[in-house]
């Protein structure tokens, strides 16, 4: 039941526009919503970092019956009063939301339970780290963090305090992609021997480059300095952190100082699955060769079990394809193709089935509640992110690099090892 003033769920949908339906993801109901939940019963979130991806978050957040929504952060103030007005208004108050221009701040309120971190890449593992410090559960998006070394703080101190940390690399909870994994993991198209994966075709680089955009004047309503927080200061460009008009995805995805290009924003998501398929969501590769244009043409890893995943920019669709002795699996957001095409039909066993989650959102709050894992729990997002890195790493040093996944170092390559950290600008760290 809405309560009074309150708009509608099918109201709000039409409110918000086609494109953000479809990064909402609204045809998820959330598991928890059978019955209205008291309010004094309900999860406390604030959300931290209010742009295009998290508007789709928050609205989705917003549809779930389980949370409230208290809180919101960001240091540009036009996209935070959008976020608590779009917060207010789907809950038919006034005033009712808290708006933070410094993430401290919301994370030092004792009523907040959880937070959603959606501030760019870099900012993960200082947010992160910081919540899980205050006794926050955590929904960060994907990808984890800027660096391997970061990442692995982000899960020590998740286990240090005990918190519920939900890396959003939502694909783990579509349907097809589980089908995929238990296909390939139940054996069903034989002994696996290769992967390919596209995730070409957007606007931004493969590899991120070094940012050098002349300046401009930062604007009066973003706090510029804070928006580069850890990372090194340098000029305002609003490539890098557009106004809220032009209403489009900000570029700082292209630069290694905030982020990892499409080997991270993409790679996130398809190396993931590639990593649940195999069965390494604790481990990963043993080995990684850059393309060199002759004898390795595209982006290769090499498994223990002596599977090979090669990063496939020819292939037509954004897609994987797992190729077995017996059979092919070819999956993506729109699609799941099998060899021989009665597999897609196959029943699989109840003892053989992977951790079932058909709602992100839902099961992070779920976990919230009864204290268990979610579905991409964060050492899963610090394995996947490492294969992301160790590739963005061995393109760098344009040469082959052997890994021990148990160790996280390189094998014999102190110059390779370097290069799974990030410096950060003081005074920032991960403590």
């Amino acid at each position: 039941m809405l309560s009074k003033g309150r708009i509608g769920r099918r109201e709000f949908v039409k409110q918000i526009g086609g494109a953000a339906v479809a990064a909402f993801g609204l045809p998820y109901v959330s598991s928890c919503s059978a019955g209205e939940t008291k309010a004094s019963d309900k999860i406390t979130l604030g959300f931290i970092g209010m742009g295009m991806q998290s508007r789709g978050l928050l609205g989705n957040f917003l549809l779930q019956e389980d949370c409230r929504v208290a809180a919101v952060c960001d240091v540009d103030a036009k996209k935070m009063k959008r976020a608590r007005e779009m917060v207010d208004e789907y809950y038919g108050q006034t005033g009712g939301c808290a708006s933070y221009r410094d993430f401290r701040e919301l994370l030092a309120r004792p009523d907040i339970d959880g937070v959603v971190i959606a501030a760019p890449e870099h900012w993960h593992g200082v947010i992160s780290v910081e919540a899980c410090k205050r006794g926050k559960d955590i929904y960060c998006e994907k990808p984890l963090a800027l660096s391997v070394a970061e990442a692995r703080e982000m899960v020590n101190a998740a286990r240090r305090w005990g918190c519920v940390f939900q890396t959003g690399t939502m694909q783990r909870s579509d349907r097809k992609f589980r089908q995929a994994c238990e296909l390939v993991r139940n054996g069903y198209i034989g002994e696996l021997k290769t992967v390919r994966l596209c995730i070409a075709g957007s606007a931004y680089p493969m590899y991120p480059v070094s940012c050098d955009l002349p300046a401009e004047p930062a604007p009066e309503y973003l706090d510029w300095n804070m928006w580069l927080g850890p990372a090194q200061w340098r000029p305002y460009n609003s490539r890098i952190a557009p106004p809220i008009e032009d209403n489009e995805w900000p570029h700082w995805r292209d630069y290694e100082e905030y982020a990892g290009g499409l080997m991270t924003d993409w790679g996130a998501h398809h190396f993931d699955i590639v990593q649940w398929a195999l069965g390494m969501d604790k481990s990963g590769p043993i080995e990684v060769y850059p393309e060199d244009g002759k004898d390795v043409p595209m982006l290769t890893y090499r498994y223990s079990n002596g599977v090979t995943v090669v990063r496939d920019d020819t292939m037509s669709s954004r897609s994987i394809i797992f190729t077995g002795s017996e059979g092919e699996v070819e999956v993506s957001r729109d699609f799941l193709n099998t060899k021989p095409q009665s597999l897609v039909r196959q029943r699989i066993g109840p003892e053989n089935r992977l951790y079932k989650s058909e709602n992100h959102y839902a099961n992070w709050l779920e976990c919230i509640r009864n204290r268990q894992r979610p579905v991409c729990d964060v050492e899963t997002g610090c394995r996947s992110l490492t294969v992301c890195h160790l590739g963005i790493i061995a393109h760098r040093l344009g040469r082959g690099l052997k890994w021990d996944p148990s160790a996280e170092r390189f094998i014999n390559d102190s110059e390779a090892d370097r290069m799974l950290n990030r410096s950060m600008r003081s005074p920032w760290k991960l403590a």
